[in-house]
């Protein structure tokens, strides 16, 4: 039988599929249980993430069937909402690679990951409302703060999907590629995070992740533990022999 989250460890990334296609990978309560086991993974060995998706679907959302079963003590549970704050509190960065719908919980999904890249045809929506109930795994307060509050509003309200180009124009996503260049596309955005530090990515995340009132004394001590870091040294010694050996070389 396939693995419904299918996951493939590469030096020092992660990637993971979700791999429902019969469902559009819908989430359900399994699908959940195979992201903890991922953050599980990444938590004791911190690597970065890239999500994907399937052929033409990131994710069209819960599992419907199942969430019409789920009642006020699994509301109350936060099922979904738990573990996509698992997800945006990883150690490393995380990117989402959106092909097709990313729609209710799928969408939320991706907005949880740190960054997002989108193929020409991605679809961004929340549908919840229409069918009774609210986008209550991140998207009532997420979206707000990458969209801003008045388009977050018509997406939650009015219903509007944004496509590729919409998001891309909104910054939801920081790059448009066709389909099949969508994982080369995550990759390159990978590569550009795995050449920096990855203690300073990790202290980086925390510092833009915490609470306003928490700076400057959040930056101050993230940053007395990169300066203390033997990573710091070889790289500014690097950097400094670079430079000398450029001006060395000036008639």
């Amino acid at each position: 039988m396939a693995d419904i989250l299918v996951v493939e460890g590469r030096g020092d990334r992660v990637v993971a599929r979700l791999n429902r296609p019969e469902v559009r990978n819908a989430l359900d309560a399994q699908m959940v249980g195979r992201l903890h086991e991922l953050c599980d993974a990444l938590e004791r060995d911190p690597k970065l993430l890239i999500l994907a998706g399937g052929d033409g679907f990131f994710a069209a959302g819960a599992d419907i069937a199942e969430l019409r079963r789920r009642g006020r003590d699994e509301a109350l549970a936060g099922i979904n909402s738990t573990v996509f704050e698992r997800i945006r509190r990883l150690p490393l960065p995380t990117v989402a690679a959106v092909d097709g719908y990313a729609l209710g919980g799928g969408a939320e999904l991706a907005y949880a990951c740190d960054l997002r890249v989108a193929s020409t045809r991605a679809r961004f929506g929340q549908p919840e409302p229409g069918l009774g109930i609210i986008a209550g795994a991140g998207s009532c307060w997420r979206l707000r703060e990458l969209v801003g509050e008045g388009l977050a509003k018509e997406m939650l309200l009015a219903g509007r999907w944004l496509d590729a180009s919409e998001a891309l124009a909104a910054h939801l996503v920081c790059e448009v590629v066709e389909p099949e260049a969508l994982l080369d596309a995550a990759h390159r955005l990978v590569d550009k995070m795995a050449a920096s530090s990855a203690l300073a990515l990790r202290l980086t995340k925390l510092a833009v992740d915490a609470d306003p009132r928490a700076h400057p004394v959040v930056d101050h001590l993230a940053q007395a533990v990169a300066f203390e870091s033997p990573d710091k040294a070889r790289r500014m010694d690097a950097f400094l022999s670079r430079r000398q050996a450029k001006e060395g070389s000036r008639p």
